[in-house]
């Protein structure tokens, strides 16, 4: 069963760290990690030493503004 998760931390962009809080759908709290590595591999050219998540927690759905997540959970 899918679960929605916000994970919040930094990531290095040239020689700074940028903030960033990103909700995500997945199975489990692994899957969300593997998610947030490949989205700012992709997205930014990070490599996964470089995204330092300080915290991540399960929330609930509707307290997500992120279209994934409100598509996610739809009735």
């Amino acid at each position: 069963m899918v679960k929605a998760f916000r994970v919040v931390g930094t990531f290095r962009s040239g020689v700074k760290n940028q903030p960033f809080t990103m909700d995500v759908v997945a199975d489990d709290k692994d899957g969300a990690m593997e998610y947030i590595y490949s989205n700012f591999g992709s997205r930014h050219g990070v490599k996964r030493r470089f995204v330092v998540v300080s915290s991540m927690s399960e929330i609930d759905p509707s307290e997500s503004t992120d279209p994934r997540v409100i598509s996610a959970f739809r009735k």
